[in-house]
């Protein structure tokens, strides 16, 4: 888990207290290294029990303070915020929030019912409002913060194959604007981190064939694939003081693919 050679280390995010949606695996497991790294103390949320606490061991035998963990399914508001108040509790008032967590379940247009609407936006959209009115209290009286919600380049590129996700993911853009303008006069600050197609276990097994491959290479103006420390380094930049003056922005980490 070290930090590699000549990247940047945050003095800012030092003893932060930082929470993170979904931190259990792939990019969220990288964000939640990432801030472990610069010394943040860190909790996060994740419905896999058993990875994320492998992931909580890992983080500690390399000689960073160990994560907390709780695991939780987001989509139960009540349950995802009583876990952050005792989290808060805990270790104190949230300094930043990663709305990390989402799922990108392929369906049809014909396929989709009101219920499977309502699940899919209450996996990729929902906890992201009511993760930032959790932590708003503490972040006002810590005079600031800095909310990171991610979002995804699929409706950027007209992506089809699953139009709930997309809408979701779209609307990530809208809130991150209307909250940043609703808690700006507090020095809380809202982005929105954007990865493109990012070479995660999930994503490689599931999805990722040798058209895939084909595709990244004639659609990125960079060679390389993007990887969860590509994400998670410029979130790391978003909640450190460098970047004192960002919100409401849309930060696409995608190797120049849209």
């Amino acid at each position: 888990m070290a930090i590699e050679n000549n990247l940047a280390i945050f003095p800012s995010l030092k003893g932060k207290t930082v929470f993170i949606t979904g931190g259990g695996s792939g990019i969220g497991e990288a964000i939640v290294g990432a801030f472990a790294e610069q010394g943040a103390r860190v909790a996060f949320v994740d419905i896999a029990r058993e990875a994320s606490l492998a992931l909580c061991d890992r983080i500690a035998a390399a000689g960073h303070e160990k994560p907390v963990f709780r695991q939780c399914d987001i989509r139960d508001i009540p349950a995802l915020q009583a876990v952050m108040r005792t989290l808060a509790q805990e270790l104190g008032d949230f300094d930043v929030l990663v709305n990390n967590a989402g799922n990108d379940d392929r369906h049809r247009v014909e396929d989709v019912t009101p219920a499977y609407w309502d699940q899919r936006i209450a996996i990729n959209l929902r906890p992201m409002f009511f993760t930032a009115q959790a932590v708003l209290d503490g972040m006002k009286k810590r005079g600031g913060g800095s909310i990171i919600n991610l979002g995804s380049t699929s409706w950027h590129m007209a992506g089809g194959g699953y139009p709930v996700y997309t809408t979701a993911k779209a609307a990530v853009s809208g809130l991150t604007r209307g909250l940043a303008r609703d808690l700006g006069p507090f020095n809380i600050r809202v982005n929105t981190v954007t990865p493109g197609w990012v070479m995660t276990e999930r994503q490689i097994t599931l999805w990722l064939d040798e058209e895939g491959e084909k595709l990244i290479d004639k659609s990125q103006c960079l060679p390389g694939r993007v990887q969860p420390s590509h994400v998670a380094r410029m979130i790391l930049f978003l909640a450190s003081a460098d970047s004192a003056m960002c919100t409401a922005q849309e930060f696409i980490v995608d190797g120049g693919w849209v």
